[in-house]
Parts: structure tokens; sequence; C-alpha cells
């Protein structure tokens, strides 16, 4: 009984942080909400056992013939917890507005937000490596005439950073460069050596109450070290996590603020408490309108498309049983309904 009761406040309390967080981290933006709803719902084939819906922005009119970049969007821990969640509090939005479209190599971009199976307590975890790359794939081949597949980017924040860096270990041919968030992840020595040719802008906050910055810090020195990019390779780091008016974040996590605005405030200068390094040590300074989208529009690779067959470098071990799966199905259902009642309750407001 006294196990079962702490259980529950257990329950209570982290319920209690997410009720928090969720009233305080929708961005400052009346159109936010708005562009939000040009999002549409896809999903990819199942996979060994897993299938990745997601939703998408895409730039492409009627006839269009014209060739768009693809930019792949990975939430982090508990924003996969039901199909709108993924983009609901991280700015995302932003990236579909006609401003910042217009600022993509080619004047638009495909935007793709996956979502991680986490009624199922999978957070990226390695077996939908493959599963989500087969849902890319997937959305190519259904927009073939309208993605330009040397131009595919990826980032997201903390569980979706790791996975950013988990996907450029796995496919390094796939992706033209990678935005990681405040990655809960470190590759190692051995994975910088198979994406040294990617750029990567790494970005995460100092007083980060979730993920080390010390850790990510040390992730930024080797890859700094590693990578064949170092002119073009970023971090930024900020003293103090703010939204785009210069208002506090609702947590020192909240870097993905940042890069969901571009790098810039909202009168478009500098964004607040950062500062910009390349792989060489040197302060990057950026001016508007010229961000992180203008950095990623830079680069392409040499994927000409191909689809892939396996998780790629990425090892996939099978843990699975129907016990612990079973428990992982009920706990998950019993924090994703009290995710939903947050959120719900946070609309209100």
């Amino acid at each position: 009984m006294k196990k079962l009761t702490a259980f529950i406040c257990t329950l209570l309390i982290i319920f209690s942080a997410f009720s928090i967080s969720a009233l305080g981290a929708e961005p400052y933006s009346s159109g936010l909400k708005v562009l939000k709803t040009q999002f549409k719902e896809g999903e990819g084939p199942e996979t060994e056992g897993i299938s990745i819906d997601y939703l998408y922005f895409s730039p492409a009119g009627e006839n269009d013939t014209a060739k768009y970049p693809l930019v792949i969007w990975l939430h982090g821990m508990w924003d996969g917890s039901y199909s709108g969640r993924q983009i609901k509090n991280n700015g995302i939005g932003y990236w579909t507005s006609a401003e910042f479209q217009s600022r993509f190599y080619g004047g638009g971009a495909f935007i793709m937000a996956p979502r991680s199976p986490e009624e199922k307590l999978n957070y990226w975890e390695d077996n939908t490596v493959y599963p989500l790359r087969a849902a890319i794939d997937s959305f190519i081949a259904e927009n073939k005439s309208n993605i330009d597949v040397s131009r595919i980017y990826i980032g997201g924040y903390s569980m979706g950073g790791k996975m950013t860096l988990k996907m450029i270990t796995a496919y390094p041919e796939m992706f033209a460069a990678a935005f990681p968030i405040c990655p809960a992840w470190s590759p190692s020595e051995e994975n910088i050596e198979l994406f040294k040719d990617i750029p990567i802008w790494l970005t995460c906050g100092m007083n980060d109450n979730a993920v080390s910055y010390q850790g990510v810090a040390r992730t930024w020195e080797k890859i700094a070290a590693g990578t064949n990019q170092k002119q073009q390779c970023r971090f930024s780091s900020m003293t103090a996590t703010v939204m785009p008016d210069g208002s506090p974040a609702p947590s020192g996590h909240e870097s993905w603020q940042a890069v969901a605005h571009d790098m810039f405030s909202y009168e478009w200068g500098a964004y607040p408490n950062m500062t910009t390094l390349n792989a060489q040590g040197e302060e990057v300074n950026f001016t508007y309108p010229d961000g992180m989208i203008s950095w990623l529009s830079q680069f392409t690779s040499d994927f000409d498309g191909s689809v892939a067959a396996d998780s790629g470098n990425i090892t996939v071990n099978d843990d699975s049983n129907c016990v612990k799966d079973f428990f992982k199905s009920l706990v998950a259902g019993i924090l994703i309904t009290f995710i939903k009642i947050s959120d719900k309750i946070s609309d209100l407001f």
C-alpha cells in the first residue's frame, strides 16, 4: 500500500510540473495558433512493428513543379503524447509563416514533425530509427515532385536532439545539415566520424534544468574536434533562456524557443543572452534575416532519394517482453491522460 501511495504521489508531482509548464509554454504570438492549423496529418508504414505518424506543412501550391527543402523537426519527451502535441508548445509553427518560408532556398520548405510512440513509453529509442526513416522515405515518395532530396535538414530538442544525432549517425548520407537543441545524448568519437562532413548547429541554455549544459558543451568539444566543417559548425549558448520578446522562458530547458524564432528577437535584433561560436572557437555574429534558416539553406548533400533497408549504422537490440510491455502501456496510458487534461486546462488561458 505504501508503494502504491508513493507511486500516486510521484505521478501527481510529475503532472503538477507538466501543468505549470503547459500553462506557460505557449509562445507569445497571436498568430501562432493560426499557423499551426496549416499542418496536416500523415503516417509512415509499419516497420518492424512500429509506424511513425507525423504532422506536416507543404509549401507547394496546386500544379506547383518547384522543388523545396524538407525540414524534419523532432520533439522532446512527452511532447509526443498524442498527435498534435509535437507542435503545440515549441514554436515550430513560426517556420510555416510567409516571413520564415521566404528565407528558405527556393522560397519555401516542407516541415515534417514526426511523433515518437510515447503511448508505449518510447521516447525516440533506437528501435524507432528505422521506422522514422521509413516514414521520411514514404513522405518523400508521396511528395517526390516537390521535395529537393539534396536539401533535407533535421533538428529537434531534448530527446528529439538525441534522435537528431542518432539519425545523422545512422544515415549520414541523407542529411545536408543538422541542428540538435539541448540533446539528451552525446555521440561517441566513432559516431562523429560517421557524420563529420555534416554541418551542425548545436544550441543549449547554460541554466538548462533537464539536460546538463556541461554535458552538451562536452558534446560540442567532440564535434568541434572531429568535424570537417569547422567554419560552418556552430554552438549557441545562452546565459539565460528567454522567449523572443525577452521575457523568461518557462524553464531553462527551452532553448528551442530561440531556434523556433530563427535565432532573432521579436524586434529582429540579436537574440537575448546568446553567444555563438564556430568549431574554431571564433565568435559568429549574424544579422537579420540571416539566422538558422539561412544557415541551413547554404547546404546540400549528394543524397539521391534512395530508400533505406535497415537501421543503418545504429545497432538495435530486441529487448521486447510482453509483461514489461503491458505495464509500460498501462503507465503510459495514465500519464498521457493526465497530459491531455493538463493541455485542455492550459487551452482555457
